[in-house]
């Protein structure tokens, strides 16, 4: 372990981690419990210190986005200028309904987060324990990408207004009513302006890469449960090898084993269900309000990119990264809110390929448990964006298209 990662591991010590259920909340929380409590967002620590800290990066945070509407409502009304306000705007007052969301159902966040620890969540054989290899390896790697790119395009971001043609510029349109226009005052101005904005900006990064981390940990357990329904009867014969089918379905103890562990997974089956639904109606408002806000902000972020690609090509850098950045993670949220869809369905087809036509249907209690998960995964979870648009890869696309459009439409009213 080098210094830095010691380091790091050092100072974002905090409570969240003290509180694991088990080991499979932290695999997949640990590095957003340390984002969370460096970024001032964490609400388990109930220190003093802390406390203090957390509400200074809050009221900063506050300060800085009554500055930038306040400049709004000053500036020079040029179609540039409002532009580069809105952006900021609408992707703070994005991030901190998250925010505001994740703190209201806490304590829903918490039980999804501790879901991984059901009695009835089996990672026994060595199958799946590589499928949860494979999804705890995925979730670090976009994790990571997501912080990359955020970062490149923060850098782009803090780059651009000490390469561009005004004098004494920021990283973002705010107000100040006092002069900063001065050698003395602006660099404190803008280094302090510079630690506000990267808390908020590493916020929205966190904001978003914990949805992502509640989706994967889903899609894990709809995973695990899809290979133990399909392995059921292969798995309860292991300890009567010497047996035929014909001889199982006649031995006591290897029909109560195969009912035991066939009411686990419907228990488990309606366990996933019930977290999926939750999370999907506390999904629904933040969800619409990122959808509206994308749509937004790719077209005005196209527009800049269009704008500025002969006159400044910092400017037009930092305007693609942040159009990157954007139509990533919604990206991300979409094709993982489909793939649930996918699996929650797939179940039903894991139910019917158990080896329920090998005679395991004729033992008492079996049938009736099969029927229970078909008829449950009959009717697929899909996750919406506030009950009117399905989260899928297909209104991606659309949104795409829709944001495309306006693109259009706003280039050709500026040659007009």
């Amino acid at each position: 372990m080098t210094f830095v990662t010691r380091l790091w591991m050092k100072l974002t010590q905090n409570k969240a981690l003290e509180e694991y259920s088990g080991r499979m909340e932290k695999i997949f929380f640990e590095s957003i419990y340390r984002a969370f409590y460096v970024t001032g967002l964490s609400h388990s620590n109930t220190s003093v210190g802390y406390f203090i800290y957390s509400s200074m990066i809050k009221i900063l945070n506050f300060l800085l986005l009554c500055s930038e509407i306040g400049q709004f409502f000053h500036m020079t009304w040029t179609l540039d200028a409002i532009i580069d306000s809105i952006n900021a705007i609408i992707i703070q007052m994005g991030s901190i309904y998250k925010y505001w969301n994740l703190i209201t159902h806490r304590k829903i966040f918490k039980a999804l987060a501790m879901a991984m620890e059901s009695p009835n969540f089996d990672i026994s054989t060595k199958a799946r324990k590589d499928l949860l290899a494979v999804w705890v390896k995925r979730n670090r790697i976009y994790t990571n990408f997501l912080l990359i790119l955020g970062t490149i395009t923060l850098a782009a971001w803090y780059g651009f207004p000490l390469m561009d043609d005004i004098e004494y510029n920021f990283m973002v349109a705010v107000y100040f009513p006092f002069d900063y226009e001065n050698p003395t005052t602006y660099p404190i101005v803008y280094f302090i302006l510079l630690i506000v904005f990267s808390y908020i900006s590493y916020g929205v990064m966190v904001n978003d890469i914990i949805m992502q981390t509640y989706l994967m940990q889903l899609l894990c357990q709809y995973t695990v449960l899809n290979d133990c329904l399909c392995n059921i009867g292969t798995e309860c014969a292991e300890n009567f090898k010497e047996m035929s089918v014909n001889e199982l379905l006649y031995n006591e103890q290897f029909r109560r084993e195969y009912r035991r562990r066939l009411r686990d997974l419907t228990n488990q089956h309606k366990f996933i269900l019930d977290k999926t639904t939750e999370f999907r109606k506390i999904l629904s408002g933040p969800m619409l309000g990122h959808l509206c806000g994308s749509t937004i902000l790719i077209c005005s972020i196209g527009y800049q990119i269009v704008m500025s690609i002969s006159v400044n090509i910092t400017k037009c850098l930092m305007s693609f990264f942040f159009l990157g950045y954007n139509m990533i993670i919604l990206y991300i949220l979409c094709r993982w809110c489909e793939e649930i869809t996918k699996q929650s369905e797939g179940i039903g087809v894991a139910a019917y390929c158990s080896g329920w036509e090998r005679g395991f249907a004729t033992i008492p209690g079996v049938r009736s448990s099969i029927l229970l998960i078909l008829t449950r995964a009959n009717k697929p979870l899909v996750l919406t964006a506030g009950g009117m648009y399905d989260l899928s890869l297909d209104n991606y696309a659309n949104l795409v298209k829709t944001s495309y459009s306006a693109l259009t439409m706003l280039l050709r009213f500026h040659n007009e």
